[in-house]
């Protein structure tokens, strides 16, 4: 296991990947499919992978496949850092971290606290509590109706050397710029946000130098190319792509409620590998989305 430290300054090094977890005919998690997927992307810089997260459909897995697939990703990506999704109420989201550490993962994202809204003196206890669960780097993930605050963050990472990042998928780049100057070095940032490439560039300006990428599941030359010239500051390369396929890609995927997911997962079935339908409450695409996503991965493969 990476110590917190190695890991926080493994994950700004690069891009981070954000794998789909597979299912086979019966709905159970396919852990073949799963590691040939990881071995297609292995050739692929990236600095570290997280998988059952929101686009692995954490919210849809039990704890126990949870740790299945953390430790398939581990055998299938040796050396590689493996974080893993990790959420819910503070006693499961206490006990998952804990499975996943067993499992050898090397962190946690932590996802939103499972429905109600909650006081951030509740939110505060809720991460302390996680953090004190598990050795490993922990990364809070504001999403949803969870929201920590700058300040909250702050007494937190004093307490809890393990919290090691913050990830953004609000978008309220004030709470975000407050974080990051407020926090510094200490912590690191990344980009959450849903195909988060379209909001990559606003958000170095806060203070984020990287994201994880859900496209990279199906075009990885395309995420990776798109994150060097992010990377070097060369905004017309990625105004050029964003308007070439990463907003073509988002017409597809705000058609309905739930494809950012869903359209990631067609587009990994799309280049050869099973991944099995999403589970319930999302749904898939239709085979005109189908045929659309196809005609957009032609063009960028």
């Amino acid at each position: 296991m990476l110590s917190p430290h190695d890991l926080r300054d493994t994950i700004r090094s690069g891009l981070l990947s954000f794998p789909v977890t597979p299912f086979d005919e019966n709905d159970a998690f396919n852990p073949k499919a799963f590691a040939a997927h990881l071995e297609w992307l292995s050739p692929h810089p990236i600095a570290g992978l997280i998988v059952a997260g929101g686009t692995g459909e954490l919210f849809s897995l039990t704890p126990s496949e949870v740790c299945d697939v953390v430790r398939t990703a581990k055998a299938a990506q040796p050396g590689k850092p493996i974080l893993s999704g990790c959420g819910y109420g503070t006693k499961l989201a206490c006990e998952m971290a804990q499975g996943i550490e067993e499992a050898g993962g090397d962190g946690i994202l932590l996802l939103p606290h499972y429905l109600i809204t909650a006081p951030q003196d509740g939110i505060e206890a809720h991460i302390r509590a996680v953090c004190k669960a598990t050795r490993m780097g922990v990364i809070v993930y504001n999403r949803g109706q969870s929201r920590v605050s700058a300040e909250t963050l702050a007494r937190l990472a004093e307490e809890c050397p393990n919290l090691i990042g913050f990830k953004d998928g609000t978008g309220d780049i004030d709470t975000v710029r407050r974080i990051t100057i407020e926090n510094g070095d200490r912590l690191a940032y990344i980009g959450g946000m849903p195909t988060h490439e379209l909001f990559a560039q606003a958000y170095r300006g806060a203070g984020v130098d990287t994201y994880s990428s859900a496209v990279f599941n199906f075009v990885p030359e395309t995420a990776l190319a798109f994150h060097a010239a992010f990377s070097r500051g060369d905004d017309r390369t990625c105004e050029a792509m964003l308007r070439d396929f990463y907003y073509p890609f988002a017409r597809i995927r705000d058609r309905k409620t739930g494809y950012a997911v869903s359209a990631i997962k067609a587009g990994a079935r799309l280049r050869g590998f099973e991944t099995g339908p999403v589970r319930s409450p999302l749904t898939d695409l239709t085979d005109e989305e189908i045929a659309m996503m196809e005609a957009l991965i032609q063009g960028h493969n």
